[in-house]
């Protein structure tokens, strides 16, 4: 049953990745058209600015999925619920702090953005991270279930609540969207969607898990052993915001909200192409914690390492190529002209986030090694440091500014450092995995480069011309990456995967 929840899970990851694409290509231009670049940018400020009170999260829901895989595989039921009662706690207490926190960035709003945002916008912004600030406190409160549905493996429940709510999302903001609300109204729509969601969890894990909750009985040296091994991840988390929250916040201080339109529509883009990595190994870090608990050997571990990097090489590879050769035109046609330099901002990030994306199974192993402090401390020096950079290439350049000063980031810290570092201290096989990318590569690459040159000619201003250019383009990239850069099992993988899925339509 555990494999079967692993396979539908990464199975209905993808149907999630899917559904959001179409949904985003649809829905987006509508959001965008009727709440305009300031109302759009008002939101995604908001969310900027939030997304550094998430860190409060401490990492702890990560430490709740491996201690429940740990002591579920070591049959220590009681202890399993002990740790339970102890995140409650905390997680009440995490939720006292971000409201003290949330409402004294509220007092100083207009110290921080008045140079950049208009009165009006400013009295909006307030009701943004009032709402927002709402939500987040309920997710603590209330995230611990999901995060124990995850270690249960039960991904079919999760998944399929969340396609729920990815569909009723758009649906409701595009009524309210007609009716003429907006941002205000989006983000009460997201406060309540969530608010369900993570009720549901919290019934499925007393009525169907049959979990409990014990209060007391934690012993000492479990609390500091959690509380290290969060600490890292916390670290790290940080690190994601300084990465992908910054900007925005940055360009709302100089630049005001259209630039923060723009950059969020690329953000937006860069969210959906690291989902499509995350499909894969984000379910996988229950099975890996179970493996190193059962003390697997480092060949096995590069093993899964190496066949989940190609695994992942082979989706963003395309992913990767698609965007370069057609994402100008695609977010000319889709959100529209005025949006162009998101294509710019996109593919400056794009290109080196590439590598951390095809090797992200390390991240779960490193959690399940309790191993993320050098991980975690090598990005907070090199994102901190890359900050001194953003600022003035964002003042002087705006959000293409913005993008250089992380892709810097990214080369040096996810790219140079952690390969050693996997190599080195983790006895991943490195060279062996670059050796096997690079032979994988070859074909793809001058595929790309002959597209992208053959697109250059032609001038494709219409939905249809797109559609057909990339159907094309996918017709001739499939064939010569299964006969070129695809092993046998990865053929068997997907072969067996198209004809289940066909039987069971």
């Amino acid at each position: 049953m555990g494999n079967n929840q692993l396979k539908i899970g990464v199975f209905l990851s993808y149907v999630t990745i899917g559904l959001n694409s179409i949904i985003g290509l649809i829905y987006t231009p509508i959001m965008l058209r009727y709440m305009g670049p300031s109302e759009y940018g008002l939101y995604s400020l908001g969310a900027s600015i939030i997304a550094y009170l998430t860190i409060l999260d401490f990492g702890f829901s990560n430490a709740v999925i491996r201690y429940t895989s740990k002591y579920k595989s070591e049959k220590k039921i009681d202890k399993l619920y002990g740790i339970y009662g102890m995140f409650i706690v905390m997680y009440l207490i995490i939720s006292v702090v971000a409201i003290i926190i949330g409402f004294a960035v509220i007092l100083n709003i207009n110290k921080i953005f008045g140079d950049a945002l208009t009165y009006v916008e400013i009295k909006k912004l307030d009701i943004i991270i009032k709402l927002m600030i709402f939500n987040l406190v309920f997710t603590f409160t209330f995230g611990l279930f999901s995060s124990i549905v995850t270690a249960y493996e039960k991904f079919v429940y999760l998944k399929g609540v969340n396609l729920i709510r990815i569909l009723l999302n758009p649906l409701i903001m595009t009524i309210l969207l007609l009716m003429g609300y907006k941002s205000i109204a989006m983000v009460i729509v997201m406060t309540l969607l969530n608010v369900i969601t993570l009720l549901l969890s919290c019934w499925y894990c007393f009525f169907k898990l049959n979990i409990k909750i014990n209060l007391s009985g934690v012993d000492n040296d479990l609390i500091k052993e959690i509380i290290v091994y969060s600490f890292w991840i916390f670290i790290s988390m940080i690190v994601d915001k300084v990465y992908w929250s910054t900007g925005q916040f940055i360009l709302g201080i100089y630049k005001g909200t259209e630039s923060v339109a723009v950059y969020s529509v690329a953000m937006q883009l860069l969210n959906l192409y690291i989902s499509f990595s995350m499909a894969i190994s984000g379910v996988l870090l229950p099975k890996i914690t179970e493996m190193i608990s059962n003390n697997t050997s480092d060949k096995i571990i590069s093993d899964l390492f190496i066949k989940t990097g190609r695994l992942q090489y082979i989706v963003m590879m395309y992913i990767l190529s698609c965007f370069v050769i057609f994402g100008k035109i695609f977010i000319s046609l889709w959100a529209g002209k005025e949006y162009q330099d998101a294509y710019f901002i996109a593919i400056i990030i794009f290109v080196p986030l590439f590598v951390p994306l095809i090797q992200n199974i390390g991240i779960q192993i490193l959690q399940a090694m309790n191993k993320v402090k050098f991980r975690s401390l090598a990005y907070l020096l090199i994102s901190f440091g890359s900050l001194f950079v953003t600022i003035p290439l964002t003042r002087n350049y705006g959000g293409i500014g913005t993008a250089i000063g992380i892709s810097v980031a990214l080369i040096l810290g996810q790219i140079i450092v952690m390969n050693f570092y996997y190599m080195k201290i983790i006895n991943i096989n490195i060279i062996n995995f670059w050796s096997q990318i690079f032979k994988m590569s070859i074909f793809p690459v001058l595929l790309g480069i002959v597209s992208y040159n053959l697109v250059s000619f032609y001038n494709i201003e219409s939905v249809k011309l797109l559609g057909v250019a990339i159907v094309i383009y996918s017709a001739l990239y499939l064939p010569i990456i299964w006969y070129t850069s695809m092993n046998e099992y990865e053929k068997k993988l997907i072969s067996c995967s198209i004809l289940r899925f066909i039987k069971q339509a």
